[in-house]
């Protein structure tokens, strides 16, 4: 239903001042009417110049009406800064409450920080703070930037809170919860879209979607600086964006947190409670709990004669949201979406005209009634958050699973990551301080030790588990889906553990270790024994990320290195394939002050020796020890791209390897001299490059390869390198399996064919799709092996694990056109975890992950999965490093 009522009618709305705009549209976006509002608060006009709705509002001004409300109110509001973005742009949200709370807004905080460890808390000094504490409840808006309303809906929010005279609710909210808004998550992809939309406007807002102004160019303003989707990012913490909010998340510690969404024009608006699979280790009370929320947005939806709908869409299985992050520390964590205008007006596919203005007053509406939600069940919600807390910590005392241990080994550097990402996330995390036996093995010193007796056990569980199982009658509901060649009803990935995506060791004990450690502090990673002076040279162990970024700082700054391709023995040691050798007489004579800054800034091993004589393996002098160069490496930029792929690549290769890359867009690559790039890595494409780049384009580019150039492919874009057309590899992309009889195809050319009787089976075999794609993978972990004779797979780990998101399968390389360098486990252990479609597994069996082959003087890589996907996979790192700095190092142009 839409909303009849005319502004005339409401001419005692002044939340939102939009006369002007509601004179242009049939319907007025009711917001709340009757209040009295204090002109000693501003409004948006009086600061902005414009009634809420009439524009949509840039990052800059978001902050200027903040600062005016903060100086106009300075008792009840305060705003908090937390960062800033990769741009540049300020990070910050905003705390609302009485005088009294803001007051104490510090035993607040350490009043929930008392209630998040029942270990320390007893329970009748629990009891008083559920009766005393204004719990946090937090709001936030505008994480994908294209996604508007949400952001002018928290400064109508502000204004509301702090002005309204004759709204009974919020008196109550401000004395009975600390309400804080981040009103802009994502202010680089907000301001990015606003540009785009007003540099397309004309003379008044266009509703059809043909519109420029609804059409964004690539990349849309969804993403950040990198290109990421910042709600993907909440456990990964890899953009300052994310890891400033949930730093301060876990500072106030909300009993309740929304994210507020847009999504397709077409909808109504989505709010809790989610729609299935739950991930299992939630709550009973905070899954309960949504429906209180839900209700109260049900009632007002009602009031105003606005349509919604939950239960549908929107999961809560995938822990990585800022809708369900929160989960794991007891919140009751909730998605709200509002069909998005897409600017200031947009027609729906019945004709109805939705404007900017009815976006932003939903999200107003289903703002305050989780606050008063809120303020109503403050107790109960405080109660249960002290219960959650006290469940987990039981349950890691009596569970099937009550510790874990990560092994010391040889990627250590991963191992230290991991503990530092988890103690920031209020992990209770140890390292041994020596040797010890637990869980029926022994272990070394700085292994590292997780009890689970801590309230952050539900947490560890669905992060470090190498499976979090999805409810079965949902699994039996998909594959029946599935069966019929319908859409499955998976949001997300289905696989996320932590173990794996590192590619590291993690051991699950059944009972408690206690042993001697020291506590990991958070974003603190160790750095190793500084080098002592060599008099010969230095050697950096490969395998660890690490040592790639040393690599990047020693190349950067003009050094001599080089690498072996087999491993080798020195002095009674063993190094890995790829290990880097600097020699001193081939450096300047500060080598030593240098290398010992990059082991302070990069956390590599460095080994200082003083003869280079080798017992095993090949010496330093050997032909299979390269020298590696400084390479130029272009990547691909712009459509037919996926701006995911190619910021994640962007900031795998700036951000985690240290080293800079070129953005060169795709139709400039078509014409493009490529003779001062050594390197050229085509992002993941949904679209293909055959026809953005022409025939002159891929024969240019073949050309370049043939001269000394390195070409890496990753994902989709490997279908280019496999047409037969451009013949970079000769792979061919695979239909999907098929289980037919030959003689069940028709021959569709006669008007007439021979009759049939047909059962179940051969009914579902004659409706079968024929030369059809693999069926989709919406995100699993596939175990891969890996061939250690190729110079790429250097200091690789014998096995590896991929995150699959796309579902091409090509064949395998013959021996006389390439290497196999990376090849999918058998049908039996190819899933690592998450859900895989049977014929999916059957299929991708021995079936290639990374192929090679030597072209010209050049080199050919080719990735079938994105190893960079949401920089998840650092356990992939050596390998793409590999691609990158290795193939250069083995091309032989003309230098």
């Amino acid at each position: 239903m839409k909303s009849a009522l005319s502004f005339a009618a409401l001419s005692r709305v002044i939340i939102f001042c939009l006369s002007v705009l509601f004179a242009q549209i049939s319907v007025a976006a009711a917001t709340w009417p009757s209040d009295d509002y204090d002109p000693a608060i501003p409004t948006l006009k009086e600061v902005l110049g414009y009634a809420t709705g009439e524009r949509i509002t840039w990052a800059q001004d978001v902050r200027r009406y903040f600062d005016a409300l903060a100086m106009a109110a300075p008792e009840r509001v305060r705003i908090v800064n937390y960062g800033q973005t990769w741009e540049g742009r300020q990070l910050f949200y905003v705390v609302i409450s009485s005088p009294e709370n803001i007051a104490n807004s510090a035993a607040t905080r350490e009043g929930m920080h008392a209630l998040r460890d029942p270990r320390s808390t007893s329970a009748a000094r629990a009891q008083s703070l559920i009766k005393e504490l204004a719990p946090v409840s937090w709001l936030a808006y505008g994480v994908h930037g294209n996604e508007i309303s949400s952001t002018d809906a928290a400064m109508m929010t502000a204004y509301h809170l702090l002005a309204s005279r004759q709204d009974e609710r919020v008196a109550d909210i401000l004395k009975n919860t600390t309400v804080i808004l981040n009103p802009m998550q994502n202010p680089d992809g907000r301001d990015r879209f606003i540009h785009r939309f007003e540099s397309a406007m004309g003379l008044e807002p266009s509703s059809d979607r043909l519109s420029a102004e609804h059409n964004e160019p690539w990349p849309s303003g969804r993403t950040n600086h990198y290109l990421f989707d910042l709600n993907r990012d909440w456990f990964v913490r890899s953009q300052p964006e994310t890891r400033g909010h949930a730093d301060a998340v876990l500072e106030w510690l909300p009993v309740a947190f929304v994210d507020l969404h847009e999504m397709g024009s077409d909808s109504t608006y989505y709010f809790a409670p989610e729609a299935v699979p739950f991930n299992p280790h939630l709550a009973a009370d905070q899954k309960a709990s949504l429906e209180l929320f839900g209700r109260t947005n049900a009632k007002w939806f009602d009031s105003f004669g606005i349509d919604y709908f939950t239960r549908e869409v929107f999961d809560a299985f995938y822990p990585g949201y800022g809708a369900s992050w929160p989960a794991y520390f007891g919140s009751v964590a909730m998605t709200y979406e509002q069909a998005s205008a897409r600017g200031l007006i947009v027609r729906q596919y019945d004709g109805v005209e939705l404007s900017y203005a009815e976006t932003v007053r939903n999200h107003f509406l289903t703002s305050l009634a989780t606050l008063e939600t809120v303020a109503t069940n403050r107790e109960k919600l405080l109660q249960d958050f002290y219960d959650y807390q006290q469940t987990a910590v039981s349950e890691g005392r009596e569970g099937d699973v009550q510790a874990y241990v990560i092994p010391a080994q040889n990627d250590q550097n991963a191992v230290d990551r991991l503990g530092a990402s988890l103690a920031a996330q209020g992990v209770e995390v140890g390292r041994a301080t020596d040797s010890f036996r637990a869980c029926g093995a022994s272990f070394g010193p700085d292994s590292l030790i997780i009890n689970l007796d801590q309230p952050a056990k539900r947490f560890l569980r669905t992060l470090m588990d190498k499976e979090t199982p999805m409810d079965a009658a949902f699994v039996t509901e998909q594959e029946r889906l599935n069966d019929k060649n319908l859409p499955d009803e998976m949001y997300d990935i289905t696989a996320w553990s932590l173990p794996l995506l590192l590619n590291i060791e993690s051991v699950s004990c059944a009972q408690r270790v206690s042993v001697a450690m020291e506590a990991v502090a958070p974003e603190v990673i160790p750095v190793p024994a500084l080098p002592a002076k060599a008099s010969v040279a230095y050697l950096v162990p490969w395998g660890e990320r690490s040592a790639v970024r040393l690599l990047s700082h020693a190349l950067r700054d003009g050094l001599a290195v080089k690498s072996s391709d087999e491993p080798f023995v020195h002095a009674g040691t063993t190094y890995p394939g790829g290990s880097l050798i600097i020699d001193v007489a081939d450096n300047p004579a500060d080598l030593h002050t240098r290398l010992v800054a990059y082991v302070e800034k990069t956390q590599a091993r460095v080994v200082a020796v003083n003869d280079s004589w080798v017992t095993d393996g090949p010496s330093f002098g050997s032909g299979k020890v390269v020298r590696m160069n400084a390479p130029r490496v272009a990547i691909a930029w712009d459509e037919p791209t996926s701006s995911y792929s190619a910021g994640n690549l962007r900031f795998v290769v700036e951000r985690q390897f240290d080293y800079p890359v070129t953005a060169i867009r795709v139709q400039q690559l078509r014409e493009a001299d490529l003779a001062r790039y050594q390197v050229l890595v085509l992002p993941d494409s949904s679209d293909g490059y055959a026809d953005a780049l022409g025939e002159a384009g891929i024969a240019r580019i073949r050309d370049w390869v043939d001269r000394g150039g390195v070409l890496i492919s990753l994902a989709r874009a490997t279908r280019l390198l496999a047409d037969p057309a451009a013949d970079f590899l000769a792979s061919r992309r695979e239909y999907r399996l098929e289980t037919l009889p030959e003689e069940s195809d028709v021959d569709s050319s006669e008007a007439r064919v021979a009759g049939t009787a047909l059962d179940a089976e051969a009914f579902a075999m004659a409706t079968e799709s024929r030369e059809a794609e693999p069926d989709g993978i919406g995100g699993a972990q596939l175990l891969a092996t890996v061939d250690a004779d190729h110079w790429l797979a250097a200091g690789v780990a014998p096995q590896l694990h991929v995150l699959a998101r796309n579902s091409d399968v090509y064949t395998p390389l013959r021996f006389d056109d390439g290497v196999n360098v990376a090849t999918f486990a058998d049908a039996d252990s190819v899933l690592a975890s998450g859900h895989l479609w049977e014929r999916n597994r059957r299929q991708l069996a021995h079936k290639p992950f990374v192929m090679a082959r030597k072209l010209g003087q050049g080199r050919v890589v080719a990735f079938t999965q994105d190893p960079t996907v949401r920089a998840y996979q650092e356990g992939l790192n050596v390998i793409l490093a590999n691609a990158i700095f290795r193939g250069a190092a083995h091309a032989r142009p003309l230098r």
